[in-house]
Order: C-alpha cells, then sequence, then structure tokens
C-alpha cells in the first residue's frame, strides 16, 4: 500500500496570530500537531518548540534500537524539557504550555499519542471514531455523567486542560497502537476544528474527497464557515491503492 498524507492550517476568522504548528515527515515515519496557550508569544513558541524538538528527537534516534513506545515517550520528555528551559530563559513566557498529538510509523505499525485536547480520529467506511481520549476537565465530567456531550460543546469549561506540555508535574503518557485497514484513514486536528464542527460534520467532508490535501483544506473552510474562532490545523493520513491524489 501507498501512504498518503498531507496537513494545512489557518488562523481562522477571529484570531491575529497561529498558535498552532504541524509537521509532516518527508518519509511519512511521523506527524505532529500542536497547540499553544500562554498568550500570544507564549502560544505560538511553545507549540514550535514542542513540534521541532520532537521531530529533531526522532530523526535523530529513528535508527536506533529503541521500541515505538520508548521513542514516543522520549520525543514528549524531550519536549517537555525544552519549553519548561525556554520558560527559565524567558519569563515572560512562564505559563506557556501546549497540546500535542503524534502519529508514528514505525516497521509498518502504526502508533499514537498525546497530551490535551488535540484530536486523533479514525475513519473507516462511513463512521468516525476518536481515537484519543481529551485530557481535559469536561471530557471527564462527561464520562462521569455530571454533563451530557451535548452541554459539553458550550460549557464554560470545556477548554479547561488536565495535562499539557510545559509542565513539572507532567504524567506519564499513553502510547498505543492504531489498528488501520486498507481503507481507513486518520485525522489529527487542534481543537479549532472540533469547537466548530461535529464528528459526523468531519466525517461527511472527509468522504466527500479521496485526496487528503483537499479535505484537510475543505475540514479548514467548513470550521471558518461556522465561526473560526480559533486556529485550525488538520493532519490527514492514509493507506490507498498506488496512483491514487495526495
Amino acid at each position: 500500500m501507498k501512504r498518503l498524507f498531507a496537513g494545512d492550517s489557518d488562523t481562522g476568522c477571529v484570531r491575529s496570530a497561529n498558535q498552532d504548528y504541524w509537521h509532516t515527515d518527508a518519509e511519512g515515519r511521523f506527524f505532529v500537531v500542536a497547540d499553544g496557550m500562554g498568550g500570544h508569544a507564549g502560544g505560538e513558541e511553545a507549540s514550535r518548540i514542542a513540534t521541532e524538538s520532537i521531530r529533531e528527537y526522532l530523526e535523530a534516534d529513528w535508527a536506533n534500537d529503541i521500541t515505538a513506545p520508548v521513542l514516543l515517550q522520549n520525543a514528549i520528555d524531550k519536549a517537555n524539557a525544552a519549553i519548561l528551559q525556554d520558560q527559565r530563559e524567558h519569563p515572560a513566557r512562564s505559563d506557556m504550555g501546549t497540546t500535542v498529538v503524534i502519529v508514528m510509523v514505525r516497521d509498518e505499525q502504526f502508533w499514537f499519542c498525546h497530551i490535551g485536547d488535540s484530536r486523533l480520529y479514525r475513519l473507516r467506511g462511513h463512521e468516525i471514531q476518536q481515537i484519543s481520549e481529551d485530557h481535559t476537565w469536561i471530557a471527564k465530567a462527561v464520562q462521569n455523567g455530571i454533563v451530557t456531550a451535548e452541554e459539553s460543546r458550550v460549557h464554560p469549561w470545556r477548554h479547561m486542560l488536565l495535562q499539557c506540555l510545559g509542565r513539572e508535574d507532567l504524567r506519564p503518557i499513553h502510547v498505543q497502537k492504531i489498528e488501520l485497514h486498507p481503507e481507513d484513514r486518520l485525522l489529527m486536528c487542534s481543537d479549532g476544528l472540533t469547537e466548530e464542527l461535529t464528528d459526523s460534520m468531519i466525517a461527511t467532508k472527509m468522504k466527500q474527497t479521496r485526496s487528503c490535501s483537499q479535505a484537510a483544506r475543505a475540514l479548514i473552510d467548513a470550521a471558518k464557515e461556522h465561526g473560526g474562532r480559533d486556529n485550525i490545523t488538520v493532519v490527514i493520513i492514509s493507506n490507498e491503492l498506488p496512483g491514487a491524489a495526495p
């Protein structure tokens, strides 16, 4: 099978700067989406530092005899340490942090890990499934029956993170395998997408084209049409038959 992928990002309709940062490895080995927070400069720096640190570590240690879970855990630890170091050197950015979601393909097995509420979805046929679990107060509240899923979309505490990069007390992450069928597609995104579009709306847009790049742009445009209140970043990964459009 031929692995196809594409990403795109947009400031949205309200924000003046883009605090999201993303990376797709040219060889299709790993993919990163990060959503920064902590003021204009802080958010931009946190997401950039995290993404670049993860990229540099994975590129440097890819050929080493390290298991996929350890490789991803090390990448997260390196990114967190880099942000903490920058906070010490620049006190004005001491409250900055970032979410992150990483997908990695090693020996043809897909793996992922995440921190915060940037998400990973799998589209299989007509069904879309959120694979990541938001590290937020509202996700726990829904899980515990305190609020409904519908109420969670407008709850004032829906953006309260329980974990993010840039904290001394970062808890160990869970690295998980992703089972993919040949026609499945993965969607990585910042919450600027999921704040505006429901899962069913996302699935509908993705099913309209097999092109990863066209689907990514269509999702961003749809989020902007529904308000675009935050930065929007999308990465789509697919295993396709040879000759499919990227």
